[in-house]
């Protein structure tokens, strides 16, 4: 609610000073109308909602044990297995924050009681809840769609590879830190291979939901809203199969989905109010015009665009940086001759950062009040993570094609 406030407020009294009482008056009463009249926007409640229902459900437990018996003899394999449950929790649900408090619920107290250095265990649990920023159905992707007016259906698929890397980088880096500090992670346990299959059949209601999300939006099937839909019935259908779907727990499910969407839209809402500002002072176009005689390389300039998003994950909410940036920077990306599809991945990417990083890093928070361990540890033990980031942005930077090849083939 302060972003919201922060912004619609500064945004009124801009546009108050701009052109008096009459252009703000105007934009006061049709904003919030404007705002919410989106058919795209349906998408954000429904993905929120099957995120609850799969909460609800217990997947996320059943991902974690089937990892675990596949990669559960390496040592270090249950923080491994931590990276792929959050990936696998990430293609089914588009909430950072709710794939952290998953996981830390699930992985963290199995990791505490195998003898895991608490350091290590926070900081793969913190940074594979970021996942689901990136991974569709992603929240973050779908706004800055609704922001940019370009494909939500490119972005969300744009975002599989990069998804898939960062997951690699994070499974890497957890191997290096045990290579090189045997003591912080308890021997390996291995699995009989009858038990590895078996294990299978847990990923079966994931696969299930992915089938029903990124399945249908890359052929073609449905669109991102009718996706979204589909998604959650399929996983209310899940969580009834499970027999977790009582009366209370729907209401429960159906009252904390409002309450996260009610803070988006009362963001959205503010952020609107302080782009009429931005865009009747022409700041985006001065800005464009300044740029562009900058004697520097369009690549020199992108790299001091992600280093200020990364400065603002530091003290913002991810989605209001993307509200409050978006509509200025845009347009200075794409004269610059980048792409807006790669550049929305970039930036989701870029944000994941923002959320492990102090003193706001929102996932950190979450995972220290399941462990009960300082902060500063906990922020410690994800340093590595953030640093293995850094090496995927400026990957994906040099290289394009690995975010938009995918969207490319699309029909």
């Amino acid at each position: 609610m302060p972003v919201a406030f922060a912004m619609a407020v500064s945004g009124a009294i801009g546009l108050y000073l701009y052109g008096g009482m009459p252009i703000l008056s105007g934009i006061l009463g049709t904003t919030p109308l404007t705002t919410a009249n989106s058919y795209e926007m349906i998408t954000i409640p429904m993905f929120v909602l099957m995120a609850e229902f799969v909460i609800l459900s217990g997947i996320a437990s059943d991902l974690f044990k089937a990892a675990t018996v596949w990669v559960g003899r390496i040592r270090g394999g249950v923080a491994m297995a931590t990276a792929i449950a959050g990936a696998g929790f990430a293609a089914i649900s588009g909430s950072s924050t709710a794939a952290a408090a998953t996981l830390a619920a699930t992985s963290l107290p199995e990791m505490m009681k195998q003898g895991y250095e608490p350091k290590l265990a926070g900081g793969v649990v913190a940074i594979s809840g970021t996942l689901a920023m990136l991974i569709p159905p992603s929240v973050a992707l779908i706004l800055y769609g609704i922001l940019a007016d370009v494909s939500i259906s490119k972005l969300l698929i744009g975002g599989v590879i990069p998804g898939l890397i960062v997951t690699l980088a994070i499974v890497l880096t957890v191997w290096i830190l045990v290579l090189l500090w045997p003591d912080s992670a308890p021997p390996g346990k291995p699995y009989p291979f009858r038990e590895k299959f078996t294990s299978l059949k847990r990923v079966g209601p994931m696969l299930v939901l992915f089938i029903a999300i990124t399945g249908t939006i890359y052929s073609g099937i449905a669109t991102p809203t009718e996706a979204a839909g589909i998604g959650a019935f399929v996983a209310m259908l899940l969580a009834l199969y499970e027999g977790k779907l009582t009366l209370s727990t729907l209401w429960i499910a159906l009252r904390n989905s409002a309450q996260t969407s009610c803070m988006i839209l009362f963001i959205m809402m503010g952020a609107h109010i302080f782009g009429y500002f931005i865009t009747l002072t022409r700041v985006t176009n001065d800005l464009t015009a300044w740029v562009s005689t900058l004697p520097l390389a369009p690549l020199t300039i992108m790299f001091l665009i992600l280093l200020g998003y990364i400065i603002l994950g530091f003290f913002m909410d991810q989605i209001a940086i993307l509200i409050l940036t978006v509509p200025v920077v845009l347009p200075t990306v794409i004269a610059l001759g980048f792409d807006p599809i790669w550049f929305g991945v970039i930036v989701v990417v870029t944000a994941e950062v923002g959320m492990v990083t102090p003193p706001l890093g929102m996932n950190v928070f979450v995972v220290a009040r399941y462990t009960r361990r300082p902060i500063g540890e906990l922020f410690r033990g994800v340093m590595p993570h953030v640093w293995a980031h850094l090496i995927v942005i400026a990957l994906l930077t040099l290289f394009p094609g690995l975010v938009l090849w995918l969207p490319s083939t699309m029909n």
